[in-house]
């Protein structure tokens, strides 16, 4: 399998980041929700939210990675099969949706991380200075914008692998084998 997308296949590039950014992200959620309810004398109330930081830094880096590259490579065309006309414009919908919810999660992430005026250091590597002052209205909103848009970004990969499975048993067509570099 080739490394480039070509206009009947994903290559290897476009497979391995979906994949990465998949697991990661979920993991993200997970740990992300878990760690709101932790109480200060939890033995992890200060290693996730900086391990939750510094991945999320991290994957704002690929994210941008990974547009640059579904914009530079050819998109597979539709794999035919039985779906229906309408579900190319809903994946390109959703793939949209998904992207913008990531954006959204970056940015408020980073906003709610540099609320103290502080930068976020990441795995000690380097560390993404604080660009505004510090600001602890900005912290709640910024929290409150995270959270609804990682619950609805989580609901959309729900419909995402939903709707995988419908084409891959319902309607038969390639759609998520070649996600899975068998199309």
């Amino acid at each position: 399998m080739p490394l480039r997308n070509s206009p009947r296949a994903y290559g290897w590039v476009s497979i391995l980041l979906q994949w990465l950014m998949a697991v990661a992200l979920i993991g993200m959620y997970v740990v992300g929700t878990y760690m709101v309810d932790l109480d200060y004398y939890d033995k992890l109330y200060h290693t996730l939210p900086t391990l939750h930081k510094a991945t999320g830094m991290v994957l704002g880096g690929l994210l941008l990675v990974r547009l640059a590259w579904v914009y530079t490579q050819p998109r597979p065309l539709p794999s035919g099969g039985n779906a229906p006309a309408f579900t190319h414009l809903a994946g390109k919908l959703g793939h949209g949706a998904l992207y913008g919810l990531l954006v959204i999660m970056l940015i408020s992430g980073y906003l709610i991380s540099t609320a103290k005026g502080h930068g976020v250091n990441v795995f000690d590597w380097f560390e993404l200075p604080a660009l505004l002052p510090a600001d602890k209205d900005r912290a709640e909103l910024a929290g409150d914008i995270h959270e609804i848009a990682g619950t609805l970004f989580i609901f959309l990969v729900g419909i995402h692998a939903a709707a995988a499975l419908i084409h891959h048993f319902y309607w038969k067509d390639n759609t998520l084998t070649r996600m899975l570099g068998k199309g």
